[in-house]
């Protein structure tokens, strides 16, 4: 009886070791204190490289107070970087300027837990910009430059905010809509118009813009129902310029952000709606879908329609 006993006593004994271990490998006990969002880092070995480009970027100070929300990237994510931009750890670490912007694109100036994300609306970082968080199959970021990486883990407790593990570096927008537009064979048309128009400069302000962007074949489309060519329209510049502009919303926009059933007011000065199904309703009662959705850039977003939308 002594020796069954004993080797409970053993068992529990070493069960009891594991869990201080397990307690201690997750931050403490509830009498040991909390370490903070850099601490934190530091004490998790997939997050050393994220240390070694706070550090480089003389960020640990800033990350060490205040109430923040961090977007963690793994080893694997800041490897995957170094290979997409092509340059070495070391030239990225020199690189203050860029590895400055980067990683506070990665920083929420309030505490946000996962039960607390706005998800589908835009959420801004302490560098500016925005980015978005939506529910499938796991949460995934949408980046400004349209690259989309999984949270991994959620809800990491710090003393100083809570750290989401990412597993992809978030990069901010570097194109504005003109830009952006250009980039994209479909908008070929809008892009030749817009340049007609003189609206480039405009397109390239400081924003923010939403643009529904009608596709070549919506272009195509309208030249038929105008009974005209392209040449015609794209000569027609006040005609050009009132069409563009009621394409234009002078706000950011988002899919998850618009008004539903409301009059949406534009730039040209009269307004549209769109109804749940993503269906907008011009001053001319046509109606046009929006095929797809938050494109990002520097300055607004872009949101793709099948049909080029008219005033009166």
């Amino acid at each position: 009886m002594n020796t069954v006993f004993n080797r409970r006593t053993v068992l529990m004994a070493a069960a009891l070791g594991a869990s201080t271990t397990l307690l201690q490998a997750c931050g403490g006990s509830d009498d040991e204190p909390q370490r903070n969002i850099v601490e934190l880092a530091q004490n998790t070995p997939e997050l050393s490289i994220l240390v070694e480009a706070v550090v480089a970027a003389g960020l640990a100070p800033t990350l060490s107070t205040g109430t923040l929300t961090v977007f963690a990237p793994t080893n694997a994510a800041f490897a995957a970087l170094l290979a997409e931009l092509g340059v070495t750890k070391e030239a990225l670490l020199a690189n203050k300027p860029l590895l400055t912007a980067v990683l506070t694109y990665h920083v929420l100036g309030s505490k946000v837990m996962r039960a607390d994300v706005p998800l589908g609306k835009a959420i801004t970082p302490v560098s500016g910009g925005f980015f978005k968080i939506e529910s499938n199959n796991g949460l995934k970021i949408t980046d400004g430059r349209n690259r989309v990486s999984t949270i991994t883990s959620t809800d990491i407790q710090a003393s100083n905010g809570v750290v989401h593990l990412v597993d992809r570096v978030l990069l901010p927008a570097d194109k504005d809509i003109v830009a952006t537009a250009s980039a994209l064979p479909d908008f070929s048309i809008l892009v030749e118009a817009v340049v007609a128009a003189g609206l480039v400069s405009t397109l390239q302000g400081t924003g923010p813009f939403t643009v529904f962007a009608p596709t070549n074949a919506a272009f195509v489309a309208l030249l038929a129902e105008l009974g005209v060519s392209k040449a015609d329209l794209l000569a027609n510049t006040a005609l050009l310029t009132k069409v563009l502009t009621y394409h234009v919303v002078p706000a950011r926009v988002l899919k998850a952000e618009v008004p539903l059933n409301t009059a949406i007011a534009t730039v040209q000065g009269q307004t549209f709606t769109i109804n749940a199904s993503l269906v907008i309703t011009d001053q001319n009662m046509r109606t046009s879908n929006i095929v797809a959705a938050d494109v990002f850039t520097s300055n607004g977003v872009i949101h793709v329609v099948d049909k080029v939308i008219l005033p009166k």
